[in-house]
């Protein structure tokens, strides 16, 4: 059924929408954007009020962990997906570390194929850029292109042969696929549970420093330059890297980089009484890390918030700190995380959508990320003032492993909308226009 959204706050930095209007959506696709459109539908469109709500382009998440195939307990496909579409997520970018990995067409096909009976939302599998996320031969990119990559990385395990990453992005560059890395220097990193700091030593755990992060980046920054492949940072945590790819940034090198809600939010004090569901990898930094974080995702150094949704089953998590999996689910508890810095002032409404959805999309050369007039009607209302407390029992992920539990937040999605179908609401409907 067609639908005409109504009276809500519409942002679209990329048409440079930012006031009141209807939104028409008829046969999968967005008809108008304008004021009035409400009183003028035609018969059998669906009016819904979303006065007071923002509607914005369809959230995209860059770096999301599905878990399909092999590791079912934790995430598949279909309860990903609509922990996705509950959290205003329209699109998603499944990484590679499956089990099997995906490395080749199979793989990948098979990603696609149960996005496509079981998904509420669209899946853009990431290909590996390695045979089996070993880091000792690349993976066949065109194969994995062709299946539906939308971009190669290894994931958490990163290329530490410098020679194999350059032929990797001058393989990729041939392919127009944007090398995805986790970039951390495992000699560095030296099996570290947390970040290195006075925290860490007060609980006696193994930590790693910053520059395990940054020299990564350093090393890949050249190759970039040498190689000229797209190049993108996944999950960037310190002040260092920012100030790296900044510098990247003016020199004219084709580099993004994202960051994750709870690298903006929390910092290692989260782990001070060995809470693993604050484990993550990268670890969580120092407020310093946090303050430069912020600041250079509302100037734009950094392009993108990606969740890094990481669900993990209680065997992996209820052991010891620095025997537990690192990550934390994620897609839920995004868009009310990012809307604490909106309130604070340190990022404008223009900017949150730009940084979880025009930005993701423009990236990876996804569809969406504007309401643009015949585009598919992939939307997200959001109620940025809405009350809830995170109970992970009621969270719609298999996996209830987030360090949020309990916490009080301010904002959700409260509707999410796939090629003109409704996939999750929280909304009253008015009955069809006659």
């Amino acid at each position: 059924m067609d639908l005409c959204l109504r009276g809500g706050r519409v942002i679209d930095p990329r048409r440079g929408i930012d006031a009141e209007a209807d939104v028409l959506l008829a046969g999968g696709v967005v008809a108008r954007v304008g004021a009035g459109l409400a009183a003028g539908a035609g018969r059998g469109v669906r009016i819904v009020d979303v006065r007071g709500r923002w509607v914005v382009p369809g959230l995209i998440d860059l770096h999301a962990h599905l878990r399909e195939p092999g590791q079912e307990y934790k995430e598949d496909v279909a309860t990903g997906t609509r922990a996705a579409a509950a959290g205003g997520f329209t699109a998603v970018c499944a990484m590679p570390n499956t089990t099997p990995p995906n490395d080749n067409r199979a793989v990948t096909e098979l990603i696609v194929d149960r996005a496509r009976k079981a998904g509420v939302v669209r899946v853009y599998p990431i290909g590996a850029i390695t045979k089996g996320l070993a880091g000792e031969s690349l993976a066949e990119m065109a194969e994995l292109k062709e299946a539906g990559c939308v971009a190669v990385s290894d994931d958490g395990r990163p290329v530490m042969n410098a020679e194999l990453m350059r032929r990797a992005m001058e393989y990729a560059r041939t392919f127009g696929l944007t090398v995805v890395q986790h970039c951390e220097d495992l000699s560095l990193s030296a099996g570290g549970a947390m970040n290195e700091g006075p925290i860490a030593t007060r609980a006696g755990l193994r930590a790693q420093p910053t520059s395990a992060e940054s020299a990564m980046v350093a090393r890949d920054l050249e190759l970039c330059a040498l190689t000229g492949a797209r190049y993108h940072v996944a999950h960037v945590s310190s002040a260092d890297s920012v100030r790296l790819i900044a510098a990247a940034k003016k020199r004219g090198l084709p580099v993004s980089c994202e960051v994750t809600p709870h690298h903006l939010t929390l910092t290692d004090e989260a782990c001070a009484h060995y809470d693993t569901n604050a484990k993550c990898n990268p670890p969580l930094r120092g407020a310093a890390d946090v303050d430069a974080l912020r600041a250079a995702l509302a100037d734009g150094t950094i392009d993108a918030v990606a969740t890094d949704h990481a669900p993990h089953s209680p065997v992996e998590k209820e052991v010891e700190f620095e025997q537990a999996a690192f990550g934390m689910i994620g897609l839920e508890t995004a868009v009310p995380l990012v809307l604490e810095l909106v309130r604070s002032g340190a990022l404008s409404p223009s900017a949150f959508v730009t940084r979880l959805s025009a930005a993701p999309a423009a990236l990876f050369g996804l569809p969406g990320g504007t309401l643009a007039d015949g585009g598919a009607a992939d939307l997200t209302v959001i109620d940025p003032e809405a009350p809830w407390t995170v109970h992970p029992a009621e969270l719609r992920s298999r996996s209830r492993n987030t360090p949020f539990a309990g916490r009080a937040l301010r904002g959700r999605a409260v509707m999410t909308v796939v090629g003109g179908a409704i996939v999750w609401s929280t909304v009253e409907f008015g009955e069809p226009s006659a």
